[in-house]
């Protein structure tokens, strides 16, 4: 598999490690009914039950299948209903038609998921060999995943009810004003990038190598609702000077005018009227928190618009850039913003106490100007487990950093998230940059 372990577990820290993380896909979905867990609002979204069945259906096809002696299927329809987009294991169910499985009802899944726990415990009770301890973690770090998939697709059902139903019903957000913006500078020069040394790291991530920074500073925070109602009320929408002629188009034709999930129905007098879908429910803008679910098109659109504005040269940061910040703050990436573990579901604001770089980790995904291609020396992992991730090398464009739906320990400076330049429902926004 060519890949570098987490570290040495145990069988029983890794046996529980693996009970926590499957038991915290539970309860993500535990305040859903089985039409929550049933819909798929669009093809680029997968129903809550098919998160359950599929991240189940991992661990039984590429360790179960493997290691258990005896090895038989909970149902042999599931390995081509749950297969995603491995090729290498056989046919997949249509993507777009997810939501059209209505069995195995949820009660069905949640027995496979039980009977899966079952046997992965018994394996574990035996000798676990660097061959399945990686695979284990890679199965786990790929749950991970899920959990944040399973929020951000559950987001985008729900916004679709006009009742704006809540899924977690106590709305976080405090009175504490954003960090004023500041510029950190960086002289440049030579850096070493990606993963390199002990702990998990996708193949993407690999190999670490150098790379040439040019002078340059990054802000402190990412942008926030506020500076987003500035770019939108000077009339950012409808300025073509700003867009790519891709994003232009996309624009024009989608009738893009906001985020995603912003509507005009609050009091006028209060940031323009406009509230945005939350999970907690719809809610007015707090100009304090850092902008979400914006597309690369729009935070490219907002640096150049910036630019003019101040007169700079401001644009998003390269990942080389990204993560060469992030790599100085250590263990305070894990630290200073809003994960999963908060419960807070939505970006929050961060006081003005402190200098430094501030919310580099959670919150939300910093779209980057960096298109997602293999490192200098990459190769993907053997085995179908290296569909994971080389074959989506093309047409994307790297995200950094993480977000408040994103599990803390599954990030690290190296990490690499990657979406298509016109998505959205992922809880997506921006720093700035600017060449020095």
């Amino acid at each position: 598999m060519n890949t570098q372990p987490r570290h040495h577990l145990s069988a029983s820290a890794l046996a529980q490690r693996y009970a926590q993380v499957r038991a915290q896909t539970l309860a993500l979905a535990a305040p859903l009914s089985e039409a929550d867990c049933q819909v798929q609002s669009m093809p680029d979204a997968s129903p809550t039950k098919w998160h359950l069945a599929h991240v189940t259906w991992f661990f039984e096809t590429f360790i179960l299948e493997r290691f258990e002696p005896g090895f038989q299927p909970f149902h042999p329809a599931f390995r081509v209903l749950f297969n995603s987009y491995y090729q290498g294991v056989g046919e997949q169910h249509p993507r777009a038609q997810r939501g059209l499985i209505t069995r195995p009802g949820l009660a069905e899944v949640r027995a496979w998921r039980a009977n899966v726990d079952a046997r992965i415990a018994a394996l574990l009770q035996g000798v676990v060999s660097d061959e399945l301890g990686e695979l284990m973690e890679l199965g786990l770090q790929h749950e991970q995943q899920h959990q944040e998939l399973l929020l951000t697709d559950l987001k985008h059902l729900l916004a679709m009810n006009p009742l704006n139903p809540v899924y977690h019903p106590q709305w976080p957000l405090s009175s504490v004003v954003a960090a004023p913006l500041e510029w950190l500078a960086c002289p440049g020069g030579s850096a070493r990038l990606g993963h390199a040394g002990d702990g998990f790291a996708f193949d993407n991530e690999t190999p670490a190598h150098a790379a040439l920074l040019s002078p340059h500073a990054l802000a402190n925070r990412p942008v926030t609702h506020g500076e987003w109602l500035a770019f939108m009320d000077d009339g950012g929408y409808h300025d073509p000077r700003w867009w790519m002629a891709a994003g232009w188009d996309w624009r024009c034709t989608q009738h893009i005018e906001a985020p995603l999930y912003w509507q005009r129905d609050g009091d006028p007098a209060v940031h323009g009227g406009w509230t945005n879908f939350t999970l907690h429910g719809r809610v007015p803008i707090d100009p304090h928190t850092p902008v979400v679910h914006i597309s690369w098109f729009e935070a490219d659109a907002h640096a150049r618009w910036r630019a003019a504005q101040d007169g700079e040269p401001i644009r998003l940061p390269t990942e080389a850039e990204w993560e060469h910040a992030a790599q100085s703050l250590g263990t305070a990436l894990h630290t200073q913003g809003n994960f999963l573990e908060s419960g807070a579901l939505h970006p929050m604001p961060l006081s003005r106490s402190g200098p430094g770089l501030k919310q580099m980790g959670g919150d939300v995904w910093e779209w980057t100007a960096s298109s997602y291609l293999p490192y200098p020396g990459y190769r993907p992992w053997a085995g179908a487990v290296g569909e994971y991730n080389g074959k989506f090398m093309v047409n994307q464009m790297v995200l950094r950093g993480g977000s408040c739906a994103t599990p803390r320990e599954h990030l690290r400076a190296s990490y690499r998230n990657f979406f298509p330049t016109e998505a959205r429902w992922q809880f997506s926004g921006l720093r700035l940059a600017k060449d020095l």
